[in-house]
């Protein structure tokens, strides 16, 4: 893959994550939700953490987190490009460009939308508000991507977790999360392939 089919790829979901995020924002209040089908949601949360909403605690956990993110990116942008000078195989290829997008798109949230919108509690935001939310590099990161595939009580006789509520898969999560996962899937599945020369 050359470097500029994997930047096309990069900056494609970019575009399609912010589009969703900022649509989701601008239309949606803090835990609205609309059904597509049974098992596919558009459910509207922020995230202030990590996946499954873990946080660094403390007052500075949030800054942390994203001045990590910051000081990753660009080492993910570096193996990409020398991947790709390297003429490496294009599971590699295309995996680090997703993962390369994912995190460049969470990133975007985190450092700017505290500045750019106000909150979504019980009203739908407004870009370039007077009363943002937040502040630099602590933004929420926007989720809406709902698959409850099954919910229900568990078994009885199930150990631990007989008869408990259950709901699978509870995971909310958007475009560059996905992005992320799926390069991260390519190089765990097809890792010999990915990484063969």
């Amino acid at each position: 893959m050359t470097l500029k089919k994997a930047y096309f790829l990069v900056i494609s979901i970019l575009l399609i994550d912010q589009v969703s995020k900022i649509y989701i924002k601008t239309h949606f209040f803090i835990n609205e939700e609309i059904k597509v089908f049974d098992w596919f949601r558009i459910h509207f949360i922020e995230n202030e953490g990590m996946a499954w909403g873990a946080v660094i605690p403390g007052e500075y956990g949030k800054l942390v987190l994203t001045l990590f993110r910051l000081l990753v990116v660009p080492g993910i942008a570096w193996w990409l490009w020398d991947s790709i000078k390297k003429e490496q195989s294009n599971y590699l290829i295309t995996a680090i460009a997703l993962i390369l997008a994912g995190a460049v798109g969470n990133i975007i949230d985190s450092v700017f939308y505290g500045v750019i919108f106000n909150d979504s509690y019980h009203q739908v935001a407004t870009a370039f508000s007077d009363d943002p939310y937040g502040k630099w590099f602590h933004g929420e990161v926007v989720d809406m991507l709902y698959f409850p595939f099954w919910e229900g009580n568990l078994p009885d006789w199930l150990p631990i977790w007989g008869g408990k509520q259950f709901s699978f898969f509870n995971a909310i999560f958007n475009v560059a999360d996905m992005a992320i996962s799926t390069g991260v899937g390519i190089l765990i599945v097809f890792n010999k392939r990915a990484f063969g020369k």
